[in-house]
């Protein structure tokens, strides 16, 4: 545990980094701290800091800089963030989302989110477009021959998705009828993850024939609303190429645009992101999706009428304003929400 004193200094030196790039010596702390401290006890608890990796000496100058795990003791402990409630209606980025955002064709909505996280960040906007809930409205099974049965799924929309799928066993029209007859009756109207969440519980109730196949249609239907959206939307990836911290290492920034092309880390990560409350912060790699120190990802969940349904996000710098990225996130998280209920 840090004392009071050390917090402060931390602190400081935190902050300093931030707005001005620079390591930070003992004489601007001693000033910008506001601490009744000599230069030499400065010094002192700079060496102490460091040994507990919190900050590190770059080799070019006498001051200290900000490690990950500094980083993450600044947010976790010392940020101060005010909540999206307390700001004023008529703050210039709350206005600009706003008007960059309109509640017309979903898909719209998640590429001008994607947009206005980069221009209101100035590093990478992304948004992962919400997945189509799959709802049993009638399903159907027919023997195609042996082991072999057609799955047809029709949604309250009227679309229609057909899936071949082999089972372990062969089942005779009678039975499909039969299993057919039970699932409308009892799975009518839900959505493919209430369906697998209550295949859960009742597997064993079930006759081994029906559940089988219930859990063929529901991975029939999560691979048909899967492959039929964009998952994830990037933008302002060349925004990297101007970070003091990235710009010089050419492959390290190789890496990250093939990463921004592939985007099935990316989905991983803003994946495990939706599951959380609020903001989350991952930095310095510590998400194991973004794999470099010296970039930082800060995420939030989107709801549609009360339920998650996607993420979105800044990836950036170690050295980001973090209470303004949690702000523009969280702005834009609730302005998408809101444009894609209306809609």
């Amino acid at each position: 545990m840090l004392d009071d004193r050390a917090r402060t200094l931390l602190k400081t030196l935190v902050e300093r980094y931030i707005a001005e790039g620079q390591p930070v010596g003992s004489r601007t702390l001693s000033r910008a701290s506001g601490l009744d401290l000599s230069p030499a006890t400065i010094r002192n608890v700079m060496a102490d800091l460091e040994e507990l990796g919190l900050i590190a000496s770059p080799h070019t100058s006498a001051g200290r800089v900000p490690t990950a795990r500094g980083y993450r003791l600044f947010v976790d402990t010392m940020l101060t963030a005010r909540p999206i409630a307390e700001l004023d209606p008529s703050h210039p980025e709350l206005a600009a989302a706003r008007e960059q955002i309109h509640p017309d064709q979903p898909q719209r909505v998640i590429a001008q989110a994607a947009s206005l996280l980069s221009s209101l960040s100035s590093y990478v906007g992304v948004v992962a477009a919400p997945r189509k809930a799959g709802v049993f409205h009638h399903v159907e099974f027919l023997r195609l021959g042996e082991r072999r049965v057609l799955v047809i799924l029709v949604s309250p929309d009227g679309d229609v998705q057909n899936r071949v799928v082999f089972t372990a066993r062969d089942h005779s029209t009678a039975e499909l009828a039969e299993a057919t007859q039970h699932v409308n009756a009892h799975y009518a109207g839900l959505t493919l993850e209430e369906v697998r969440e209550r295949l859960k519980v009742e597997v064993d109730a079930l006759r081994g024939e029906i559940a089988a196949l219930m859990q063929a249609a529901v991975e029939a239907g999560s691979e048909a609303a899967d492959a039929g959206a964009e998952q994830v939307v990037i933008s302002g990836e060349r925004n990297l190429l101007g970070v003091q911290d990235l710009g010089q290492d050419m492959g390290s920034l190789r890496r990250l645009f093939d990463l921004f092309e592939q985007k099935t880390q990316l989905m991983r990560l803003l994946d495990v992101s939706s599951r959380a409350e609020g903001v989350r912060i991952f930095i310095g790699g510590e998400s194991q999706v973004v794999p470099y120190e010296q970039l930082s990802v800060v995420t939030a969940p989107y709801e549609v009428d009360g339920r998650v349904v996607g993420t979105l996000g800044v990836i950036g710098p170690t050295r980001m304003p973090y209470e303004r990225m949690i702000q523009i996130v969280d702005i834009t998280a609730r302005l998408v929400g809101h444009a894609l209920s209306h809609k």
